[in-house]
């Protein structure tokens, strides 16, 4: 048991800095999904980012320094960003829809990778990024929106 929680294994601090970390960087993706009413939404996205972290810092004492370890967790992590990202998308009628929350999640889970790598600067730039385009590029895509896909409001 001292092996356990001894100074060696039992350091909760960073762990529990990089999961808020993760969790904040994803607060404003999850607010976008959650305000545009997305199928996922403000509780959905910090927790894609927080696992994808907790994973990597999960196997931290299996994998050691070991880059080719890390690099099958990473994979690993990414097909399944895929496989709940591709939950998101939906096919109506004609169109496809549901492409932007599924991305949104797959850079959300980038952003926990990057913040269990250490990686703090491409997960603040993968948050802005993300951010730029769900909130200012949004405003073009209905410039561009043919008008038999736009909501009619009928006064």
């Amino acid at each position: 048991m001292t092996e356990l929680f001894g100074t060696d294994r039992f350091d909760l601090w960073p762990h529990l800095a990089s999961l808020l970390l993760a969790y904040v960087l994803a607060l404003p993706i999850g607010w976008n999904r959650e305000r545009e009413e997305r199928s996922a939404g403000l509780r959905t996205f910090p927790l894609v980012a927080v696992a994808a972290c907790g994973f990597l810092q999960a196997t931290e004492g299996i994998i050691g320094d070991n880059p080719e370890a890390t690099a099958r967790v990473v994979e690993g992590l990414i097909t399944g960003m895929g496989f709940i990202g591709g939950g998101a998308i939906l096919k109506v009628k004609d169109s496809v829809k549901g492409t932007a929350t599924a991305a949104s999640l797959w850079v959300t889970g980038a952003i926990g990778l990057a913040v269990g790598l250490g990686a703090i600067d491409v997960a603040v730039m993968l948050t802005i990024m993300a951010f730029v385009t769900l909130y200012l590029l949004a405003p073009l895509k209905k410039l561009v929106e043919p008008e038999t896909d736009r909501p009619s409001h009928e006064d």
